[in-house]
């Protein structure tokens, strides 16, 4: 006997795109008429003829009418993206060649009391004959300016909803919003709605996203989902909700490999938390997360390293320099390094990968270098905060290891600033900062924050030199460290300090 899963398996028409198949829980309700919405260039035509050969390939009958474009240009989308349109029946229903000479026009007859009866009528026809399971509609403008008015238009598109559902036909109807500013009549009608949205920053290629304004009688994902148009037609990245993601990991300890390192931060770090890493440039923050990555690695887990603001083969350069042995987990499949351009990455793109990272190669570490980076992938600082609390809210969930990395603006003084503040959200934070001693410019390295487990409340000297990472002892001797402009203690007899 078949369970509720698998008939709202078989009641459900898949749209081709996972993402978006995810987000719809499933599909689409059959028989139903669904509405796709957008401007021009959001991907509404791709979506549908995945839409269309996803029943292909599932030996479905289908039907693509479109009143707006020609047969061969129909085709010639497809072969753009390397499909065969083998399987899917094409109907242009446009205005033939005849149609449009002078002794042709209706001289008594307005044309909608013409065109739209025959283009009905041809379109009700090729449904008798076909008997598709799914068909779409390409555009809802040209039956609209046919219909001439908006309750002739409205009779039509339900003339046509109750047609195809009573002949077991899931259909998408596509609206690409120019004809009208405001038309909620087919909204109204519709079963479901998507809405597409091309979005076109200042700087950058523009970014996609889409939401489902409606959907009756299905829980879906709402808000908004980004999704991108490649070669092989939409990809879309469903937003992630961390909520749906609870696994119960148990914690464990994490070492870097430097024994100094882990005593600062009591052990280690733990599995299922996140450590930020701020400081100024060149203290060495992509360093250390690099060891701990690779420490991961020669205990046989996975890592994964998300890196903005670097060229791979410069980090992989400099850990060669330390004799950490990332270049050799990076060959290993151990280790994996993703370069992301900020100007070409959507948030939910974003999230996307490292839920691969994590779900499909198993990273028990994952690196985001830095967040200044990921700050500018965001179409604007007020939505970071949110969405980066969703992403580590996921990665605890999972039993991962996070490592931000986060950049101070200036060198050395107490007015340093980093353009978004992670601290609250992290479950350890370590400083770094310089330093200036005896004529020099040196590094300080402390644990400031960490939940949940003690750890070292000292400041510590930390160099990168002789090829290895040296973590010194506590700097007892100097007071102020932190500001930049440390004062040495004067000996034990209370004698006047003097500054260093």
């Amino acid at each position: 006997m078949p369970t509720n899963a698998d008939t709202t398996e078989q009641s459900r028409a898949k749209t081709g795109i996972a993402g978006l198949d995810e987000i719809l829980s499933g599909g689409l309700t059959r028989s139903r008429l669904y509405l796709v919405e957008g401007l021009a260039g959001s991907g509404k035509t791709t979506l549908a003829m995945q839409f269309l050969m996803e029943g292909a390939r599932a030996g479905e009958p289908v039907l693509y009418v479109t009143l707006s474009e020609t047969e061969e240009e129909t085709r010639a989308i497809a072969a753009s993206h390397g499909w065969s349109l083998d399987g899917i029946t094409i109907r242009a229903g446009g205005p033939s060649e005849e149609d449009l000479r002078p002794d042709e026009q209706y001289t008594m007859f307005h044309p909608s009391e013409v065109e739209l009866g025959e283009t009905m009528k041809a379109i009700f026809g090729d449904v008798e004959r076909l008997k598709p399971r799914r068909a779409v509609f390409d555009s809802l403008s040209e039956l609209r300016l046919l219909a001439g008015n908006s309750l002739r238009f409205r009779r039509q598109i339900l003339a046509l909803k109750h047609f195809l559902s009573g002949r077991d036909c899931t259909v998408l109807v596509l609206d690409d919003m120019v004809t009208v500013d405001l038309d909620h009549q087919v909204q109204s009608i519709a079963h479901g709605v998507l809405n597409l949205e091309q979005m076109n920053p200042e700087y950058g290629a523009e970014r996609r996203r889409l939401r489902v304004i409606k959907y009756r009688g299905v829980k879906f994902r709402g808000g908004h989902h980004d999704f991108c148009i490649r070669r092989g037609g939409l990809e879309v990245f469903s937003r992630l909700v961390a909520a749906e993601h609870r696994e119960k990991v148990p914690q464990r300890r994490l070492v870097s490999g430097i024994a100094e390192l882990d005593s600062l931060l009591g052990g280690g770090l733990e599995s299922g938390t996140s450590t930020l890493i701020v400081g100024a440039a060149g203290t060495g923050k992509s360093t250390l997360a690099s060891q701990f990555c690779a420490a991961a690695a020669e205990r046989g887990e996975n890592a994964a390293m998300f890196i903005f603001d670097e060229n791979r083969e410069t980090l992989l350069a400099r850990a060669d320099g330390l004799h950490i042995q990332l270049r050799h987990a990076l060959e290993s499949g151990r280790v994996a390094i993703q370069q992301v351009d900020p100007a070409e990455l959507s948030p939910g793109e974003f999230a996307d990968a490292i839920r691969r990272a994590v779900e499909i190669d198993h990273a028990s570490v994952v690196v985001i270098d830095s967040l200044n980076g990921y700050l500018n992938a965001m179409p604007g600082e007020r939505f970071l905060a949110v969405q980066l609390h969703e992403l580590l809210m996921y990665l605890n969930q999972q039993g991962v290891a996070t490592l931000l990395i986060g950049a101070h603006q200036g060198l050395i003084g107490m007015n340093m600033t980093t353009p978004v503040d992670a601290s609250y959200l992290a479950d350890a934070v370590l400083l770094l900062r310089y330093f200036e001693a005896k004529g020099e410019v040196r590094q300080a390295i402390s644990v400031v924050k960490k939940r949940g487990s003690g750890h070292e409340r000292t400041i510590r000297e930390f160099t990168l030199s002789t090829g290895r990472i040296t973590i010194g002892q506590p700097l007892r001797e100097f007071r102020g460290v932190l500001t930049g402009v440390p004062i040495m203690e004067g000996p034990t007899d209370g004698s006047k300090g003097q500054q260093a």
